[in-house]
């Protein structure tokens, strides 16, 4: 019998994203995820190493099909917010993965190369519009992009939750909330 080993890394891989982002690291188990892949666990060991490089396989994954799937316009950053916002609240699971990767893996996704060159390309643009006037300067970049960002993953939260008292506008208050930081004052 052949074995196909691309199937079966992406079988294990889409078993470990269900099983990850259900209840992160510590809580994930080899057993369901070679259960749920059809796969037996010496073979997840084989192709991972451990549970750990599993789970940041499986970060590096999703980061990699969401990091950049919103073009990033500096100079429509409610815009911006609302597609990258459409994008989680249509499916949750990378948002979830991130979570549970800040929770317990802090400071690893700057480890990650492709997040480093996507957040270096967005402070280049955002410094770039605010030299040009188009948003305000009062914070840095740094700073500007991080609120921006904690404000669609809170409101991607709010909205896969359900919790929220915005009359089912989470998207337009959270548009709204962006571009009243980044006008220029």
């Amino acid at each position: 019998m052949v074995r196909d080993s691309a199937a079966t890394k992406a079988r294990i891989l889409e078993a470990a994203t269900a099983e990850f982002a259900a209840a992160g690291l510590a809580g994930a188990r080899v057993d369901r995820i070679a259960e749920r892949a059809g796969a037996n666990k010496q073979l997840i060991y084989a192709y991972f190493g451990s549970k750990e490089r599993l789970f940041d396989t499986t970060i590096e994954t999703h980061l990699g099909r969401v990091l950049d799937a919103v073009p990033f316009d500096a100079k429509d950053l409610p815009g911006y917010a609302a597609r990258f916002y459409d994008l989680l609240a249509g499916d949750p699971t990378p948002l979830r993965l991130w979570r549970w990767q800040a929770l317990e893996r802090p400071g690893a996704l700057a480890q990650v190369p492709q997040a480093v060159e996507s957040t270096l390309a967005k402070l280049t643009a955002v410094a770039q519009a605010q030299a040009a006037g188009v948003v305000d300067d009062s914070l840095p970049p740094e700073g500007l992009l991080d609120i921006v960002l904690a404000l669609i993953l809170g409101a991607a939260e709010g909205g896969v939750d359900g919790v929220h008292g915005l009359s089912g506008d989470l998207r337009g208050a959270l548009a709204h909330a962006v571009r009243r930081l980044v006008e220029p004052r």
